[in-house]
């Protein structure tokens, strides 16, 4: 049986989909993007200020499943410019101690035109 996490810490969907499903003891978390939940506006400034919080965002779902960062066993990041890339690492190491698989790849466009985007999988055990 399949379900929803859901909580207002992290950003609403802004589309057809939850914040995160929980199967087989893993939840499944959407990707999330740097708004900041309380005003619905995006974190302004560098990819290192985007990174925190898109990051932070998935932590809050983390939280509401019953889960941490340290449990994270796959990460999906997606990056508007991969010139990027070591300053967004310098964030994600912050938060990702345990060094989840992952994958990291530049896309054209993401929405609303942020930086990057974060999606995990993490196990509830």
């Amino acid at each position: 049986m399949l379900k929803k996490v859901a909580t207002d810490k992290a950003p609403a969907a802004i589309g057809p989909y939850s914040q995160g499903i929980i199967a087989n003891g893993l939840l499944f978390a959407s990707g999330q993007i740097p708004i900041i939940p309380a005003t619905g506006e995006i974190a302004q400034g560098d990819i290192t200020v985007q990174a925190k919080q898109a990051i932070e965002n998935v932590g809050e779902i983390l939280k509401e499943a019953g889960t941490d960062y340290d449990h994270v066993v796959k990460t999906t990041c997606f990056l508007a410019d991969m010139a990027d890339f070591a300053a967004f690492n310098g964030v994600y190491e912050q938060y990702f101690t345990g060094k989840p698989a992952r994958s990291c790849v530049a896309v054209r466009q993401l929405p609303k035109n942020v930086l990057c985007e974060v999606e995990v999988i993490a196990s509830l055990d």
